[in-house]
């Protein structure tokens, strides 16, 4: 009788996730970011950089175009063809079992299902909405590099990690680039918890 509740409660899980209901969550980041700017142009413009191994991703221009809005929210303006500023985006999504994991499998209490993971940057995982819900774990990196192309000097660096059990990367990494971005150009010193409200549509 116990298992087949269990049984039960986790369709329901399944159910409320997957059904279209629209929802926000609070995603929270660790952000360090390192800065010798004490300013900006208006519009400072500036063209995207890769590494060797980022040229021969075929995910890397799909990252870049999630990166691109929490840019132009910070006060830069694309022009590849006269550029100031050169800017090199990154991730690094590492999946785990969670902490919170149910013993009982995915028939115990709570359960677990996924859907389409891809190791290096996109793909989705949908868990419980109840703590303990999802096997699955999830931890995250961006990274934005800016470099003035005059001076071939880095200017600014910014980090942001966030660790837990949600959703889609194309919905959690352009909110972790927005909390990369906060501060810019004259973030705080040291780490930093910055909480970005993530809107949800299944």
């Amino acid at each position: 009788m116990m298992r087949s509740a269990r049984f039960v409660l986790v369709v329901a899980a399944a159910t409320i996730v997957l059904s279209g209901c629209a929802s926000t969550y609070t995603l929270d980041n660790q952000v360090q970011s390192f800065s010798q700017l004490s300013s900006v142009p208006a519009q400072a413009s500036y063209r995207f950089e890769r590494s060797l191994s980022q040229q021969a991703d075929p995910a890397q221009q799909a990252l870049e175009n999630l990166a691109d809005p929490s840019l132009f929210r910070a006060g830069f303006r694309r022009d590849d063809a006269a550029p100031r500023y050169g800017v090199q985006v990154s991730a690094r999504t590492v999946r785990s079992l969670s902490p919170y994991g149910d013993p009982w499998g995915p028939w115990g209490w709570g359960g677990g299902w996924g859907v389409g993971f891809h190791q290096r940057h996109f793909g989705a995982a949908f868990g419980s909405p109840w703590p303990g819900g999802d096997p699955y774990w999830f931890h995250r990196e961006v990274s934005v590099l800016v470099r003035e192309l005059a001076s071939n000097k880095v200017v600014y660096e910014t980090h942001a990690v966030n660790e837990g059990p949600w959703l889609d990367n194309r919905s959690v990494l352009p909110a972790m680039f927005d909390a990369a971005m906060q501060g810019f150009p004259t973030p705080p010193a040291g780490p930093r918890r910055v909480d970005i409200q993530v809107g949800r549509s299944s």
